[in-house]
């Protein structure tokens, strides 16, 4: 399961994406579209900021804008960014493996065969959707769709 942290990451780039070429958008409106706390938002906003992949503007048209075009922006990196390793199990981590306390032995575990090829599964999808993606296919959008 992803963190409402997340989750408010994924709708802000969504909003940033759809929003007009170079046009920066206030916190305190995408805050409001999308029923997100605006102070939560903020330091969702840094992160994402810190981690390049969007930028703010001062004065007058300030606001945020996305750093980087939303066809390079998967949910995956989204999801590593604010939550960390995408795995069911430590033994899985891609980025943090740590072997499982209980386990005698990953070759031959069932537990593990199982849950790596959700993992494969998952990470497939996650690291071939792109912000860009929920553009396009907005609100009806079939994950048979996006994974063709």
């Amino acid at each position: 399961m992803i963190s409402q942290k997340a989750k408010y990451a994924l709708r802000a780039l969504v909003v940033l994406a759809r929003a007009d070429a170079g046009k920066a958008l206030f916190i305190s409106d995408i805050a409001e579209e999308q029923n997100i706390p605006k102070k939560f938002l903020e330091q969702i906003l840094l992160d994402l900021k810190r981690q390049g992949l969007v930028m703010s503007r001062r004065g007058k048209m300030g606001g945020y804008l996305l750093l980087k075009p939303a066809e390079t922006i998967t949910f995956g990196e989204v999801l590593r960014l604010i939550d960390g390793p995408i795995a069911p199990l430590p033994c899985l981590s891609k980025i943090a493996y740590r072997r499982c306390e209980d386990c005698q032995d990953e070759a031959t575990c069932e537990i593990r065969h199982v849950f790596n090829e959700v993992a494969d599964v998952t990470r497939a999808v996650l690291d071939k959707t792109t912000i860009a993606d929920c553009l396009v296919y907005g609100q009806t959008t079939k994950l048979a769709e996006l994974i063709g």
